[in-house]
């Protein structure tokens, strides 16, 4: 389905959920919608659904004005972050009651396709149980599989794993780029989460308090954010962004003081003035990886453990840093490192926020 959103705005009372916004998903391709809690990702599906009515603007489906058509007459599906299944079904009758209710198939060809997706989702030797039976995780399957059975034109998948612990949610995402692989559906799918969009692929809408601030390959996207927000929202934790001044013909950049950054290759045409340089937490190294590295003195403040990773929250002179760790490290708060910065991998942004300067994707 080639779906379009045109000079789509939503208002509640004398809030903007919506700010205007144009947006063309990419047809039968998984268009992930970015943002952090409350970014507008839930009312933006909704009104792709039909399930409510935007303030202005229209919604446009393979060319037709669909704006006031309720979800009932739309061709789509949906899966929320709650478990929605019939709780006094089987999972088989779960699966197939989309296809019951549109008719047109004999039972011969439901049980083929109950069976077929409930194979493509792991769930098949449980077709015979209740949802009650089932955990967390397989509930969410049994909901997916009857959105997707549907084989509707349009999907949209609401934060569908953000309910599920932790090796849950890694099995399932694990899988959900394979399913989608070979489907002429157009797939849209919300997340809070930067690495989900990483493994999703397709293309991804940053959204930021109502606002979609960029659109484009996922990739594309995670390499050249076109803001310093963008950058921000596409970092989990989000970039480390300081100030800093490009001075004269020194071709570095000073952040403080007692530190200064060679401009590498891509940012060698920035021309004088001030600046964000942005560096991921993941590039906030225990050890340098070339001769040209930058050390970064640092007293340790905190060492968070989450998952296979550390967080490490340290401070150099005035400023607060994050590095992302591999592996689970101890270190003593009040403690002293050293940091090491690649200047190939430093992002530059302007006075207005905009990107000035990104990594080569082979640094």
């Amino acid at each position: 389905m080639q779906l379009q959103l045109e000079g789509i705005s939503k208002q509640v009372g004398a809030e903007t959920h919506i700010h205007p916004l144009d947006l063309t998903l990419q047809p039968g391709k998984i268009n992930v919608l970015l943002g952090q809690t409350r970014a507008g990702k839930t009312t933006l599906m909704r009104l792709m659904a039909g399930l409510d009515r935007p303030t202005q603007g229209k919604v446009i489906a393979d060319g037709r004005d669909v704006t006031g058509v309720s979800v009932r007459q739309r061709k789509l599906a949906m899966v929320y972050q709650q478990f929605v299944n019939y709780p006094a079904f089987s999972v088989f009758e779960n699966i197939a009651s989309p296809l019951r209710l549109a008719g047109g198939l004999s039972e011969t060809d439901i049980k083929q396709r109950v069976q077929a997706m409930a194979e493509k989702l792991h769930i098949a030797h449980l077709l015979d149980r209740l949802p009650g039976a089932l955990s967390g995780g397989q509930q969410q399957r049994t909901a997916m599989a009857r959105a997707m059975v549907k084989q509707a034109p349009l999907l949209l998948l609401d934060e569908p794993l953000v309910n599920l612990d932790y090796k849950l949610r890694e099995e399932l995402r694990a899988e959900l780029k394979d399913l989608f692989a070979d489907s002429q559906t157009t797939v849209v799918y919300a997340t809070t989460e930067p690495q989900e969009a990483l493994l999703l692929g397709g293309y991804t809408a940053v959204l930021d308090e109502g606002r979609l601030l960029q659109f484009a390959p996922t990739l594309d996207v995670f390499h050249h954010p076109a803001t310093r927000r963008v950058a921000q929202v596409f970092s989990d934790p989000p970039m480390n962004l300081f100030p800093a001044t490009v001075r004269g013909d020194a071709r570095e950049v000073h952040l403080d003081s007692d530190l200064s950054i060679p401009l590498a290759p891509h940012l060698t045409n920035l021309p004088t003035g001030q600046y964000s340089l942005g560096i991921r937490p993941s590039h906030l190294r225990l050890a340098p990886r070339s001769n040209s590295d930058v050390a970064l003195p640092c007293e340790v403040e905190l060492a968070e453990i989450s998952g296979s990773d550390t967080y490490l929250h340290v401070r150099h002179g005035r400023s607060d840093w994050v590095s992302q760790l591999a592996g689970v490290n101890e270190f003593e708060p009040g403690s002293t490192l050293t940091l090491y910065i690649d200047p190939r991998e430093v992002f530059a942004f302007d006075n207005q926020g905009k990107l000035a300067g990104s990594p080569s994707r082979t640094a």
